[in-house]
């Protein structure tokens, strides 16, 4: 009975997640568009990230391009809590949201803002403008050459 209860008590977090609507707290960054805040694993809404592992080329040079993105999150973020308001559950039941500082500022409008994301036009078209901004001014993942986060993770 005590294993069951045990069990219980450990789901609640992964089972709450679906029912809130937002969620505040310190985040821990997985990568540049995945947070988890307090055992709930978030998707940033509307960005698509290179993942950790992803390779980039610079000046004809393999440059870790995803692990830039993570750490540029991560020093974005900083110490500071953050925001997050639930738009949608993703298929793998991380809960899709807009996440904010305490100064308002939307952090995957910034990541997109600064390339070191893509606005994920399948899912949403809010950071377009972002996007072509970033990439006219060659800001983040604009420096060098990339393949786009989705095709990516299919190959």
């Amino acid at each position: 009975m005590k294993f069951l209860a045990a069990l219980i008590l450990m789901a609640l977090p992964a089972l709450a997640a679906s029912d809130v609507e937002s969620i505040s707290g310190a985040p821990r960054i997985v990568d540049g568009d995945t947070l988890v805040i307090d055992g709930t694993r978030i998707r940033l809404h509307g960005i698509d990230a290179p993942e950790v592992k992803q390779i980039c080329q610079r000046d004809g040079i393999d440059w870790l391009c995803g692990q830039d993105a993570s750490k540029a999150l991560r020093n974005y973020v900083g110490s500071a809590d953050l925001r997050c308001k639930k738009l949608d559950t993703d298929r793998y039941g991380r809960m899709v949201a807009r996440c904010y500082r305490s100064d308002e500022l939307d952090i995957g409008e910034w990541m997109v803002s600064n390339g070191w994301a893509l606005a994920y036009r399948r899912y949403s078209k809010d950071y377009v403008d972002e996007e072509a901004d970033a990439k006219t001014a060659e800001r983040g993942l604009w420096v060098g050459e990339f393949v786009e986060p989705w095709v990516w993770r299919r190959r």
